[in-house]
């Protein structure tokens, strides 16, 4: 697995081993950074972040800053070892460890708002932590953000957040809303 375009291009990431952590897949990410365009100076927030793949890629790909949440141990030491290795600082690139709910609370409460928000929670979760998510996420959404969801075709995770341009990478579906 690789960063595919932008400052870190080519740049390996590190995964943790098992199955537990299911990144991105290199070409699902080519394609939806495509479709997404230009992310400079973006603040982006990176939920259920696993290595941290597409938090990397919006930050090889111009946006300002990201923030990462991701609570299982093996995979948030992966991403610590990834933002390291990439040399990205406090100021670029925040690590937190932790649950989802517990961080978009903490994040309202600081006044965070992003541009682009990606959403990779684990499969199996995903029709459950949807009404969970359409709530906190509004009031963190910049004007004009986008909120990427990842999940699988057969059990989607569908956000209330408008109209969403879909796409299908075999049994992986990519919704990208413009709340």
């Amino acid at each position: 697995m690789r960063i595919v375009a932008g400052r870190f291009r080519g740049r390996r990431l590190q995964a943790p081993p098992g199955l537990d952590t299911r990144p991105t897949g290199d070409r699902v990410r080519e394609s939806l950074f495509s479709i997404l365009g230009p992310l400079d100076g973006a603040v982006v927030l990176d939920l259920f972040a696993g290595t941290g793949a597409l938090g990397l890629e919006a930050l090889s790909r111009g946006a300002a800053r990201a923030t990462f949440v991701e609570r299982d141990r093996k995979a948030l030491d992966a991403l610590q070892a990834n933002v390291q290795a990439f040399g990205l600082g406090p100021d670029e690139a925040r690590v937190v460890r932790g649950d989802y709910r517990r961080a978009l609370r903490d994040a309202g409460a600081r006044g965070e708002a992003y541009d682009l928000v990606l959403l990779d929670p684990p499969y199996r979760d995903a029709p459950g932590i949807a009404p969970v998510l359409d709530a906190a996420l509004r009031p963190l959404l910049r004007e004009g953000a986008r909120v990427v969801t990842e999940s699988d075709r057969r059990s989607p995770l569908t956000l209330g957040l408008g109209d969403a341009d879909e796409r299908r990478y075999g049994d992986t579906l990519i919704r990208i809303h413009r709340p």
